[in-house]
């Protein structure tokens, strides 16, 4: 398989974890967004929508969107397990992963700063605008999960929470915010760190990182 993404992708990001998790391995190709090569042609042909990760299987087929491809991973390669067996449990998971991944993450992605700054915001109101929906969206999850079980999200293993959760406390941290009142995600997080498929998956450790 080969996995299109970017070194900082946050999306790319969780789906490297899930990969080291399941222990596959992949060709990283590497889209660089900042320089537009998400909007190619050849690229567009894969992910019409321009946005990575892409994870491309053996057979040509093309998947999109993070949440959709770990969860195909997840369901195709069930060991470890990153959804619980109880339909409760798996739906609270799920609401915390699309917490991140749906109504935080894509207001503050490259895509909607760019926008941003084409329509006048100068630079520091758009720092300022993504550690607002950072600190708004990492507000809600840390109460989402503060009677949960540690020292995950959910529990004694990772789960897709955690995949989500790890590459948002990331970009909070380069846009300013001050983490430290989340402490039950922080709390998380360690707990994913202190795993080589989460060190692994780290910005700073892919072939593309700069």
């Amino acid at each position: 398989m080969k996995l299109h993404g970017y070194f900082r992708s946050s999306a790319a990001w969780r789906v490297r974890i899930a990969l080291n998790l399941k222990s596959l391995k992949v060709d990283h190709l590497a889209r660089h967004l900042r320089k537009g090569e998400q909007r190619a042609a050849d690229y567009l042909t894969c992910n019409p929508q321009g946005l990575v990760p892409t994870l491309e299987q053996d057979d040509g087929t093309m998947l999109t969107q993070s949440l959709a491809i770990i969860e195909w991973l997840d369901e195709t390669h069930p060991t470890p397990p990153l959804l619980p067996r109880d339909p409760l449990a798996r739906a609270k998971v799920r609401a915390f992963a699309q917490a991140i991944a749906c109504d935080t993450h894509p207001v503050q992605n490259l895509k909607v700063l760019n926008r941003l700054r084409e329509l006048g915001m100068a630079e520091p109101a758009v720092t300022a605008w993504a550690a607002w929906v950072n600190t708004e969206g990492l507000g809600a999850c840390e109460k989402l999960i503060s009677n949960e079980p540690g020292p995950f999200c959910f529990g004694a293993a990772p789960s897709l929470a955690d995949l989500c959760l790890v590459p948002q406390l990331g970009n909070a941290r380069r846009f300013g915010v001050d983490v430290s009142a989340y402490p039950r995600l922080l709390r998380a997080e360690a707990a994913a760190k202190a795993m080589p498929a989460f060190a692994d998956a780290t910005p700073d450790r892919q072939p593309d990182a700069e």
